[in-house]
């Protein structure tokens, strides 16, 4: 990947993008079928297209005129929902992708951690959801190294590593993660985030120290609402995503991002393994994206444009 990324820096955050609480937008049932919106990019149920890379996709997907992706739309600013629609840096980049294809991008929002299993049993065509391209997804492994599926293939498009974030003013005086040692932490279950509190958690005991009190929950707007109520010290969360929440949730009032930026990589837009022609399709829409600029506008607008890459890249995850 030819991008680096500062391990601390300012987001710039639009401020229109939304004046609610980032807490109260993220509650509510996240697999209920009114929580989807489209992405514009062609015409739906279109069997032709103009668009330059409309031939490259797949037969059923050019007749449907649409690419269905499943997302966990709680994580301002990369996928949220604002009056009733999926909005974020996710759809803006999909729309831009979609100009090229030559059709829409539907999101439908669930769980995280059953996003994977709706792409491998055909509901979704793609995962568009802040996912970090790992090595693990690749090869359809869990966090115990064992085998759950036949994996997936990640076309990268977002470059950011995971952060410490803690109530407003600090009471505890965290001040990276190395003080989480004994600690409460909560974190969404399932997610990269996750694996770096359990691997901090390691560390503490390795050195003398008590391992991290972690608490992992369904969704993110739960760990949040735990680290809000003091339920627990900290939570770890995807640096955009924190940044954002730091900035927006209750006007900035609730919380503040403390520490660097921890093994920052790419998200990546999975797909399922045998389904190599979307996936070159989106590699080469990715790539019209970039070299024609409406990628990094898509990124600029939410203020993640440090996270941009320079490149369409497949599975460059470790």
């Amino acid at each position: 990947m030819a991008v680096r990324i500062p391990t601390r820096r300012t987001l710039a955050i639009v401020l229109t993008a939304t004046t609610a609480s980032l807490l109260l937008s993220a509650c509510g049932d996240q697999t209920a079928a009114g929580r989807s919106s489209a992405a514009d990019g062609g015409g739906a149920g279109a069997a032709k297209s103009d668009a330059p890379l409309f031939a490259k996709l797949p037969a059923d997907i050019r007749a449907a005129g649409v690419i269905k992706v499943g997302t966990d739309a709680t994580y301002a600013p990369m996928e949220f929902v604002e009056n009733a629609k999926i909005v974020g840096v996710d759809p803006d980049v999909a729309a831009a992708l979609g100009k090229h294809l030559g059709v829409r991008f539907e999101f439908t929002s669930g769980t995280f951690d059953s996003l994977i299993s709706s792409l491998n049993s055909g509901r979704q065509d793609v995962v568009m959801s802040s996912m970090s391209d790992t090595m693990a997804r690749q090869q359809g492994l869990d966090d115990k190294g064992q085998k759950t599926g036949n994996g997936v293939d990640f076309v990268d498009y977002f470059v950011a590593g995971s952060v410490v974030y803690v109530q407003k003013g600090n009471p505890q005086q965290i001040r990276s993660i190395a003080d989480l040692c004994g600690k409460k932490t909560a974190v969404q279950r399932g997610t990269t985030f996750e694996e770096v509190a359990k691997t901090r958690s390691k560390e503490c005991e390795a050195s003398g120290k008590p391992a991290l009190a972690i608490e992992s929950f369904p969704t993110d707007a739960e760990a949040q609402t735990r680290v809000k109520a003091g339920g627990a010290v900290a939570g770890v969360n995807d640096y955009p995503v924190a940044a954002y929440l730091a900035l927006k949730a209750d006007g900035g009032n609730t919380f503040e991002v403390v520490g660097n930026q921890i093994q920052a990589g790419p998200f990546g837009i999975a797909v399922a393994k045998d389904n190599t022609e979307l996936r070159d399709a989106l590699k080469a829409a990715l790539a019209a994206s970039i070299a024609d600029g409406s990628y990094q506008k898509a990124l600029d607008k939410w203020g993640a444009g440090t996270g941009a890459v320079a490149t369409a890249n497949v599975n460059t995850g470790s």
